[in-house]
């Protein structure tokens, strides 16, 4: 197993087990229900992995305060990961944030869908975009998976959920990993 296989196993079993924003899953059950919410739509496999490592900026840095991190754990997330995969696992989830932000301005009901803590985030990102950054962000060519990354993020929040372990994931990011 590579390095980055281990440190990521590790943060699953360590820092995964923490509270998640006033959800009522832990961040570690949060990511995973994202990744089998990516796999049970048959999503490519990069999705799958931009999906389960979505987050995964929130364990960068401790120092930070969670209000820091809500503003972002999206860039901090994409700088660790892209040491070991390709921009098609990192880009989404670099603008996973910025995703929520664009599905706040173009559809008129999912600001009505978000949790309470969802809520409370968006706020501190930015809030919904402005026409430009609507425009900016559909000019991105990660838009669409970023959108579809959002989505198993908002869908993975659910209480009691049967999940497979992290390990189980291990064969599909040992296949992403890059050369660099």
């Amino acid at each position: 197993m590579t390095d980055i296989l281990e440190q990521l196993s590790e943060i699953f079993a360590a820092e995964g087990a923490r509270e998640y924003l006033g959800e009522d899953v832990t961040m570690g059950q949060h990511m995973l229900q994202a990744a089998v919410g990516a796999h049970q739509a048959g999503a490519k496999a990069s999705l799958v992995a931009a999906a389960l490592l979505h987050d995964i900026g929130y364990f960068s840095d401790v120092r930070m305060t969670l209000d820091e991190k809500d503003r972002t754990h999206d860039e901090a997330g994409a700088r660790f990961l892209e040491r070991s995969f390709g921009p098609e696992v990192t880009e989404p989830v670099r603008l996973h944030v910025t995703a929520k932000r664009y599905l706040c301005a173009v559809e008129d009901n999912y600001f009505d869908k978000l949790s309470t803590a969802s809520i409370r985030t968006l706020e501190l990102q930015g809030g919904p975009m402005n026409a430009a950054e609507v425009a900016l962000f559909e000019s991105n060519a990660y838009a669409q998976d970023a959108v579809q990354i959002r989505r198993y993020d908002d869908e993975g929040k659910v209480e009691g959920r049967v999940l497979p372990e992290f390990e189980s994931f291990l064969p599909l990011l040992s296949k992403l990993l890059s050369d660099t």
